[in-house]
């Protein structure tokens, strides 16, 4: 029999227990720093181009924005649903290196479009609303460029679309609302044409849709991966035809719009010949119409779903999130973790039917053991909720914005204002008392070009001793085009790495070896960084061809 006293050291025993097991889990970190109040527009769509600069548009059909034209411009489209003249911008390019923006022009709809950044690096912006329905929109890295736009340049309509960056450096465009098909961009004698995808019309399920924004991955053998509301494929594009059916993700949720998990290829090793695909978040069948019909707001999802998608008996692997989640965004740092970012803990994506906002970000290592792979971070003070935005940028940190749940640009009387401004979010591989273990790539230069099974001696110095060469990896990343939770062209290569070298007291060589196909590392800009200790270098600029 326990004493009063020895009960009482057990009970500690105990805390101290749970409590040691709670900060493995919880333990938070990362750092957020407010960029810039009021960017003018409100962030619903964002892609890093390899020229430091972050391209951001909204929809064009509520008005006037907070940020106007220069030098007198105005937009003068007699189809627009609300102005006809309008003299504000509704696109900008952010200048990460001087904190500043400049507005853009862009005529036509783009609300809940899609894109990717093709091989040269240019943005290619697909589809929209109303009269940005079949449109095609070019925007290349320059500080002078603006919006391009070709009419007709889709054959279908694409509303709430997705895009992704095949391996001769076309771009391939599938699903939309009411659209159960898929086309290329730019078109050829055997392109064009719409090529019909009687799946995307079989996971759309009646008045809630959910399968829009499906997720799309270029596999290792070169076909797609297609994940839409709770079943996916793995299709050959190149002949239509759906060579595998993966099982249905277990509890049979929707994933997608508007139920709006969010989804992520995990990094490939560079010659490797499996691929793992994680679905994280969303919200059970039934709550968009419980939320938009009757003000009942239903609690997202708390799972994951982890599957190789290259096994020839694919299963999924069920994981529990430590913060349930709708609309989070999914951004793969330098290092190969993940980071889980943005959303509401109910309801769903849509126009102010959304609750509890997730202010907490969830840090996913992917290589640690199951049940030790999440780690919550440092809270926002900004609730980031519908139509909200991440990207990674090159120095590491992850840019995020938006947040407008409101059918207008709406600042006052609402539960959840529109938002204008731009933060960014330091993971602690940033902190200072990282900085003798941050690599710094002294060669090759920045925007270097790379062959397919190139071998590259990379360069880079140590403030601080390397403790062990085999915690050094070099890492390459495609910058993804985020919008609605949908990071479309996110990808992260491990390179095959031969011993680092010492070359010098402070100075270090780890010869690379890059991919040898565009199945793995599709044509096109990559951020490279070394990695040291899960500690990343900041990145630079390649161009893999």
């Amino acid at each position: 029999m326990m004493t009063k006293k020895t009960n009482f050291v057990f009970n500690i025993i105990l805390l101290l227990l749970s409590c040691h097991d709670l900060n493995l889990a919880n333990a938070a970190g990362g750092k957020w720093d407010l960029l810039m109040s009021n960017i003018g527009i409100s962030a619903m769509h964002m892609q890093l181009l390899n020229n430091d600069r972050v391209i951001i548009y909204d929809r064009t059909d509520f008005g006037a924005s907070n940020i106007s034209l220069p030098n007198g411009k105005c937009r003068n489209n007699p189809k627009d649903l609300v102005l006809k003249i309008d003299c504000t911008a509704h696109s900008v390019e952010y200048d990460v290196s001087t904190n500043s923006i400049r507005p853009l022009m862009v005529q036509t709809d783009v609300w809940c479009s899609s894109g990717s950044a093709t091989s040269d690096g240019t943005l290619v912006q697909t589809g929209g609303f109303n009269d940005g329905r079949n449109m095609v929109r070019t925007f290349k890295p320059c500080s002078t460029c603006d919006w391009q736009e070709i009419g007709n340049g889709l054959i279908q309509s694409r509303w709430y679309s997705t895009n992704h960056i095949l391996p001769d450096g076309s771009q391939i465009i599938i699903g939309g609302r009411d659209t159960f098909n898929y086309e290329f961009f730019p078109k050829t004698a055997s392109t064009n044409k719409v090529f019909n995808l009687p799946f995307i019309q079989q996971t759309n399920v009646p008045k809630e849709e959910n399968n829009l924004y499906p997720f799309v991955f270029l596999n290792v053998d070169g076909n797609l991966f297609i994940f839409a509301n709770n079943r996916a494929i793995l299709l050959d594009y190149t002949t239509n035809t759906i060579v595998k059916t993966y099982p249905q993700i277990p509890g049979g949720d929707p994933r997608n719009y508007p139920s709006t998990g969010s989804a992520v290829l995990l990094p490939l090793k560079a010659q490797t010949i499996q691929a793992e695909v994680l679905v994280c978040g969303g919200a059970p069948i039934g709550s968009y119409l419980k939320a938009a019909r009757a003000n009942t707001f239903v609690g997202a999802l708390n799972t994951c779903g982890r599957i190789t998608i290259t096994d020839p008996n694919p299963q999924w692997n069920m994981e529990t999130m430590p913060l349930a989640r709708t609309m989070g965004d999914m951004v793969i740092l330098p290092n190969g973790n993940v980071l889980i970012v943005n959303g509401a803990a109910a309801g769903t994506a849509g126009w102010g039917i959304a609750r509890n906002p997730v202010l907490s970000p969830v840090i996913y290592r992917p290589d640690n053991p199951s049940g030790s792979r999440f780690e919550i971070q440092n809270p926002n003070a900004i609730p980031r909720m519908y139509h909200s935005t991440a990207v990674l940028l090159r120095d590491g940190r992850v840019l995020v914005g938006g947040s407008n749940p409101n059918e207008l640009y709406n600042f006052t009387r609402v539960l959840f204002p529109t938002d204008l401004s731009l933060e960014a979010f330091s993971p602690s591989y940033l902190d200072s008392n990282s900085a003798n273990l941050r690599p710094q790539i002294i060669f090759p230069g920045s925007h270097k070009k790379i062959k397919y099974g190139q071998r590259l001696n990379i360069r880079f110095t140590l403030s601080g001793s390397l403790v062990n060469t085999n915690l050094i990896k070099v890492t390459m990343v495609a910058p993804g085009f985020n919008t609605h939770s949908n990071t479309m062209n996110q990808r992260m290569l491990i390179l095959s790495n031969e011993k680092v070298k010492r070359t010098g007291i402070l100075t270090y060589q780890v010869s690379s070896i890059f991919p040898n196909s565009g199945k793995l590392a599709p044509p096109g800009y990559y951020l490279l960084f070394v990695v040291n200790q899960d500690i990343p270098s900041e990145g630079i600029w390649i161009k893999i061809q």
